[in-house]
């Protein structure tokens, strides 16, 4: 693994890994709100067998430093910022990769639609659990009707300043239910409640404000390279209805797919169907079989 030193536009500092053979297809993976690289685990242990694969910390997540007081240190233009200086520090010229988002990642590739050096860079993309607007009037951790009253709750505890504490059996019951599907299997639980836990408080809040804002849904439209798009039927955060309209509103769409019983941790939860995913992006778009890698690399 390589970690070489990436600094975005503002001069923040970001953490990154580099996965996998030089010369062979890479992918570039986001994670979201509360997480980190390490929620990529199980895509970077099969990826990295044939691919280049680059992950990072958004700011203020893992190895990467929360963004000094005041400016756009937490904003959408920061993410697009960031994921831009990842690009160009870790592609060579001409380099394209398929880029991968959970969540907040994904809303990163969204509020990067525009920028040269995505569409010089991105072959292909997946949103995975994800969506580009009214995020917190159509989730779903607020057993309540829509309306008003959700929506004012759901924004109280998804931006609340309090601690989360360590992990506990109650902390992790309270997660699955907000963040994962019924049937998740204990261990996975656990690993999503570590990865959650270790996000510093100020962190947690800083984006919360950012996704209670958020309207990326101009930006989606200008994401114009082939787009799948994933979600879980049983996601709360980002529930289904936003992954269908990202699918009829992207200029192209290559599939939506949902995956039953799944909640909003995808990766995790289904990391079988999330690398397949991108595999047959990269197949599809950047043209390299996984025998074409393995002989380059013996020649």
């Amino acid at each position: 693994m390589n970690t070489p030193t990436v600094t975005s536009a503002d001069g923040s500092r970001l953490h990154v890994e580099v996965h996998g053979p030089a010369g062979a297809p890479a992918v570039v993976l986001a994670h979201g709100w509360t997480c980190s690289t390490r929620f990529w685990d199980a895509q970077i242990r099969d990826l990295a067998a044939d691919h280049k694969v680059i992950a990072y910390d958004q700011r203020g997540h893992g190895g990467s430093p929360a963004p000094a007081a005041g400016g756009k240190g937490y904003s959408t233009e920061a993410l697009a910022d960031d994921l831009e200086a990842v690009l160009a520090a870790t592609l060579g010229p001409g380099e394209r990769a398929v880029l991968a988002g959970h969540s907040m990642g994904g809303m990163t590739l969204m509020a990067a639609a525009r920028r040269p050096v995505l569409r010089q860079h991105a072959a292909a993309a997946l949103l995975c659990s994800t969506g580009p607007a009214r995020l917190t009037a159509e989730a779903l951790v607020v057993p309540l009707g829509p309306g008003g009253l959700r929506t004012r709750l759901t924004r109280s505890v998804l931006g609340s300043k309090a601690p989360l504490g360590p992990v506990s059996p109650v902390s992790k019951k309270i997660l699955k239910y907000a963040t994962m599907g019924p049937g998740s299997a204990a261990d996975r639980v656990d690993a999503c409640a570590r990865i959650v836990h270790a996000c510093p408080r100020g962190a947690r809040y800083g984006w919360s404000q950012v996704l209670a804002g958020l309207d990326l849904e101009a930006e989606l439209r200008e994401l114009r390279l082939p787009v799948a798009v994933l979600v879980g039927t049983a996601d709360r955060l980002t529930p289904p209805l936003h992954s269908r309209a990202m699918a009829a509103a992207l200029p192209h769409c290559t599939g939506l797919v949902e995956l039953a019983g799944m909640g909003h941790m995808t990766p995790v939860e289904a990391p079988e169907a999330v690398t397949a995913q991108i595999r047959e992006l990269t197949l599809t778009y950047l043209g390299v079989t996984e025998q074409a890698v393995k002989e380059e690399a013996e020649a």
